[in-house]
Order: structure tokens, then C-alpha cells, then sequence
């Protein structure tokens, strides 16, 4: 298949290249052309004018407003897709806003799949992911190629959009707050007089683990903050958590409480590193020095 890529980040890139590896030709945009040219040195091309139109579009940029104008903004990728064409939407947003994606591709005679990722970016270049997918059955039959490629688990939740973004913010619920846990274990343990190695090499083989621990911890450990997950991310993941919670009237008090101590991390300049960097903020609050502070 011909395939136009939107966002090559630390996640779209990996994505972009298990779909070239199964043989799919992929087109790449990216604000950044750094990012287009490694696409281009793995056998990809960029964008260009008077080339075939697509026959399916994967968008995985950053949000819903980034979703909106890279799809179907002035420039949209739709103007260039096929008529029957399928548009695969990854971005993490909220239901209501999936659903809204998919009646305008409909309109335009496009299908489209509501098709939130999970598993950072080793597993996207692996081809591994775990797609939280819901749209009609002709979406899913276009889209099967392209999802065979990118992820070793889809799960099918349901016949409209809407179901994979609500699944998705169910996982980034308990994403971000196994993220905070960490790292105020970490800031915990060290006012303890546990180094940081201590405390990820008990915990990760004990009850109190989580795959968030084991994956964030030893950023910690080593002090590198390099942003693979920024800090600012759970403000918008875990915002639309508590925006969806409110219009059902279910109160997230710990998820609540996750988005407040990252909101104050980001207030403190932090937003920009990686979230493994909320260990960081906890340990300042009681004067607890971690790897990679001063």
C-alpha cells in the first residue's frame, strides 16, 4: 500500500519503518526535516507535488488540533488520499473528538479508524505495539495491512470511533499515575538513605512493581532525563482523563491528584524533560538530592 505518514516522532518514526519493512511504500511528514530524512535513509520518501494519491494515511501526531489541520486542515493529508481511501488516527484524545474525525472522513468517502498506540518507541520499531482500535468494518478491512505491520496486539473495540480513544485514556489514567508513584517512591527511598539502583532492583522483582517502574526507574538511576515522554504530556493525557470523567460525573481523585503534581513539575521547568523527571520535583520538595539534580 501507498501510504502518506504523519508525524515521525520517537513513536511514528519506529511505526513508519515497520510499515516499510512489511513492504509498504511510505511517504513522510514531519515539522521537522531531520525527521523526514531519517525516513528517507530507511528506504521512505517525503512528501512531494503531482505524486499518486495515498491509499491510507496514518496520522500520529501530538493531539486533536494537531489531528484536525494535519488531516483535513488547509494542507490536510485527506486532499491527497484516494477516494475510499483509510485514515488510522493515533493521537491520544478524547472520544467525542474521535467520533467528530470520523464523520468528516466519512463525509469526504473516506473511512476511519480510531487507532490509539501503546508501547513507546522500541516496541513501534519493532512492530510491536498494542493498537486500541475501534471503526467500521470496512476501515478495519482496509486498514488491516498496516496494522499487521505496526503492532503484535489489536484489540477490536467496536464498530464506531470513539471505543479505541476511550480505551486509551483508561491506560493513560493508570500510565501517568504509576509514572508519579515512581517517582515519588524514588524520592521516598533516597530520603530513606536507598540509592535509586536499590530501590528499582527490589522493586522490580516485588509486588509493588509496574511496567511504568521498570521502564521509568532507570532513567532515574542513570540521571537522564533526555525526553523520551515529556513531563507536559500528562497534562494533556491525563486533562482529557479529567475532562471525560466529568461529563460522566465520576470523580478520578487519583488520577486528579497525578495531573497536579505533574502540572506543578512542568511550573517548576521541568515540562520539557522526560516524565521519569517527576522523581525530580518530589525530591526537591524535601531537600533529596537524585542523579542527574544539583
Amino acid at each position: 500500500m501507498l501510504v502518506d505518514f504523519l508525524g515521525l516522532g520517537s513513536m511514528g518514526l519506529g511505526m513508519a519503518k515497520s510499515l516499510l519493512e512489511a513492504g509498504h511504500q511510505v511517504r513522510g511528514f514531519d515539522p521537522d526535516a531531520a525527521r523526514v530524512d531519517l525516513l528517507c535513509a530507511q528506504g521512505g520518501s517525503g512528501f512531494g507535488e503531482g505524486v499518486p494519491q495515498a491509499d491510507a494515511v496514518v496520522s500520529a501526531v501530538l493531539n486533536a488540533d494537531q489531528t484536525r489541520a494535519a488531516l483535513f486542515g488547509e494542507h490536510g493529508a485527506a486532499a491527497r488520499l484516494r477516494p475510499g481511501g483509510v485514515i488510522i488516527s493515533c493521537a491520544t484524545v478524547a472520544p467525542a473528538f474521535a467520533a467528530e474525525m470520523e464523520a468528516e472522513a466519512t463525509a469526504r468517502g473516506f473511512s476511519y479508524l480510531d487507532a490509539p498506540i501503546s508501547g513507546g518507541a522500541i516496541k513501534a520499531a519493532a512492530g510491536q505495539l498494542s493498537i486500541m482500535a475501534s471503526g467500521s468494518a470496512d476501515a478495519f478491512a482496509a486498514a488491516d495491512p498496516l496494522l499487521d505491520a505496526m503492532a503484535e496486539t489489536v484489540h477490536r473495540l467496536g464498530d464506531h470511533a470513539g471505543a479505541g480513544s476511550a480505551m486509551k485514556a483508561v491506560n493513560q489514567l493508570l500510565a501517568g499515575v504509576h509514572i508519579a508513584a515512581m517517582g515519588e517512591a524514588l524520592a521516598f527511598g533516597a530520603s530513606q538513605g536507598l540509592t535509586p539502583a536499590q530501590v528499582v532492583d527490589v522493586v522490580s522483582v516485588s509486588a509493588g512493581t509496574s511496567w511504568m517502574f521498570e521502564n521509568r526507574g532507570p532513567h532515574v538511576v542513570e540521571g537522564d532525563y533526555t525526553p523520551r515522554s515529556k513531563v507536559d504530556i500528562w497534562l494533556k493525557d491525563l486533562g482529557i482523563v479529567g475532562d471525560i470523567a466529568a461529563t460522566s460525573g465520576l470523580p478520578v481523585p487519583i488520577s486528579s491528584n497525578a495531573l497536579a503534581q505533574f502540572r506543578a513539575a512542568s511550573d517548576a521547568g521541568l515540562g520539557d524533560e522526560d516524565d521519569a523527571a517527576i522523581a525530580k520535583y518530589f525530591a526537591r520538595q524535601g531537600g533529596v538530592t537524585l542523579p542527574g539534580d544539583s
